[in-house]
């Protein structure tokens, strides 16, 4: 078996995403294995309109799913709590935009603070402690306490995608972290019925920092679970890194972070996106098949945003930087297919 390290630059110590001028710090760009970024320099104010951040968290558990998002895009914040039962099909929760920024609360860095939403409709809180993340949300007919548990010594993936110009430094750029596999207790009610999260139930980061093009089109997929005795987290991304000399392609086996330097093929059908997706290369091999689409679609004229997030069920393989298969097979999750004009 022949090892596959990444060749992209792993980051080691604490460094500035930014630099005093605003722009994109040549030092930042690379990947971590744990949050080292210092994202303070997101917003500016020389960059208006372009500054994104967010927290979302998914979680799984055998009977349902929840989401939220906190987020701030400069001219408007957007917050969303979303619950599906897996028995019935049957979704609830709500969806709030707000102009500016007054409704959302969020960390200069990642780790360093809370993050909040509060409207009339839904209220949101995040919070660290030293061994996981609290995650609280209340929304019409919906309410939740969880906790996503940061095991010792567990990996996440953070990445600094630049998107390349031909002259000049990159005005666009855009820092994640993406971490899966976290293990989630907790309750839910939904509809003044409460549930319990049972063990199996897992949690998924996606942190964000950067400032964006106007138009971009991503593929994003994560899974989670236990496969022969051993965690299993499994993160993916295409569209959007393309070109930018680095992937947010990574997995974690007990734990320990491999990062996946090649892009991979992603096949599947946008006319049928409930088909089962096949996402492959020379280190991995994967076929995902979704069981529920959550779309959504906005158009605000200037403002539009089309989202088909699929969740399912993956199979197949994937070879670790020192070269062993690992296969994935029963660990669920989702791919997703956005396309943003924002």
């Amino acid at each position: 078996m022949t090892p596959t390290p990444s060749t992209e630059r792993e980051i080691l110590a604490r460094v500035s995403l930014t630099r005093a001028d605003g722009g994109l710090n040549p030092e930042a760009l690379g990947w971590s294995r744990t949050p080292l970024h210092d994202t303070s320099g997101i917003p500016d104010r020389r960059s208006w309109g372009r500054n994104k951040r967010w927290e979302y968290w998914n979680v799984m558990s055998p009977a349902h799913i929840v989401s939220l998002t906190v987020s701030c895009v400069d001219y408007m914040s957007l917050h969303e709590i979303w619950v599906l039962d897996r028995a019935t099909g049957e979704s609830a929760g709500s969806t709030v935009i707000s102009p500016g920024s007054r409704s959302a609360e969020l960390p200069a860095s990642l780790g360093e603070g809370p993050a909040r939403a509060r409207t009339r409709r839904l209220t949101i809180d995040v919070d660290e402690s030293l061994d996981g993340t609290r995650l609280r949300g209340r929304a019409l007919g919906v309410s939740f306490d969880i906790m996503a548990a940061r095991p010792r010594d567990h990996d996440s993936l953070g990445v600094v995608v630049p998107w390349l110009r031909e002259e000049g430094d990159p005005t666009r750029f855009q820092y994640t972290v993406k971490d899966v596999a976290r293990p989630a207790t907790g309750y839910l009610s939904v509809n003044g019925v409460a549930h319990d999260l049972p063990a199996g139930s897992w949690a998924v980061l996606d942190h964000g920092r950067g400032r964006w093009p106007y138009r971009v089109h991503w593929n994003w997929a994560a899974g989670s679970g236990i496969v022969e005795g051993r965690v299993i987290g499994l993160q993916l991304g295409s569209k959007w890194t393309d070109g930018s000399g680095t992937t947010e392609n990574a997995l974690v086996v007990d734990g320990r972070l491999s990062k996946l330097g090649e892009d991979y093929v992603w096949d599947y059908d946008p006319e049928r996106f409930m088909q089962p997706w096949h996402i492959h290369g020379e280190t991995a091999d994967l076929t995902f098949t979704p069981f529920y689409d959550k779309h959504s679609q906005t158009n605000a004229l200037v403002i539009a945003s089309r989202t088909d997030q699929l969740f399912g069920v993956w199979s197949g393989w994937v070879r670790d930087d020192e070269g062993a298969r690992v296969r994935v097979d029963g660990i669920e999750g989702f791919a997703e297919d956005v396309l943003n004009r924002w």
